[in-house]
């Protein structure tokens, strides 16, 4: 089921999501839930928050960029991600564009650590400790923000921040627009 995603302004974004154990309802659903919203909003990277629940639950399938970076080894890396923590992170900050599916059609440079070492519960409730790198590690480290109620837009200068001010806060007045299924914030 395509599940709407949370638009910029909900408060939802801004919270420290909690952990959550095997007894979480329907969690399997929910993770299927996931992968085919993401899938239908082309995105690579899904976190519990973006659809309305403050969970520290976070999907990731980076496959659609291996074409284009064939040296990221990214075809297989297709993870589910519960309880996470970044233990550790390391390396020289690297700057990329992103852009965040809860922020339809903006997008700027963000540093962020080239390598991070993670620990996580995958679907079946089993524990891993785990060093990331490139790619896979700045797709992570996006994903894990959005448990801590952290975005993107929020690495960038207190410049770039004036300037897309006006664009945020139609967003939260529900002026925008996206080719997938949405939730307004709350007015």
């Amino acid at each position: 089921m395509i599940l709407p995603i949370v638009i910029y302004g909900n408060p939802i974004l801004r919270k420290k999501a909690s952990p959550i154990d095997a007894n979480y309802p329907n969690l399997p659903e929910l993770i299927n839930n996931m992968w085919e919203t993401m899938d239908r909003a082309h995105g690579i990277g899904l976190a519990a928050p973006q659809v309305g629940l403050s969970i520290r639950l976070f999907v990731i399938d980076a496959s659609p960029l291996q074409e284009e970076y064939p040296e990221q080894e990214l075809d297989n890396f297709k993870k589910v991600f519960i309880n996470a923590h970044i233990l550790n992170s390391q390396g020289e900050p690297w700057k990329f564009e992103e852009g965040c599916l809860s922020i339809p059609n903006l997008r700027d440079v963000v540093a962020r650590p080239e390598e991070i070492t993670m620990k996580y519960q995958d679907e079946e409730w089993n524990w891993h400790e785990e060093t990331f790198s490139g790619f896979k590690a700045r797709v992570i480290q996006h994903e894990y923000d959005h448990i801590e109620g952290i975005l993107f837009i929020d690495y960038l200068s207190p410049l770039k921040k004036s300037l897309i001010k006006s664009k945020l806060d139609a967003m939260k007045k529900g002026k925008y627009e996206a080719k997938y299924k949405t939730l307004p914030p709350s007015k």
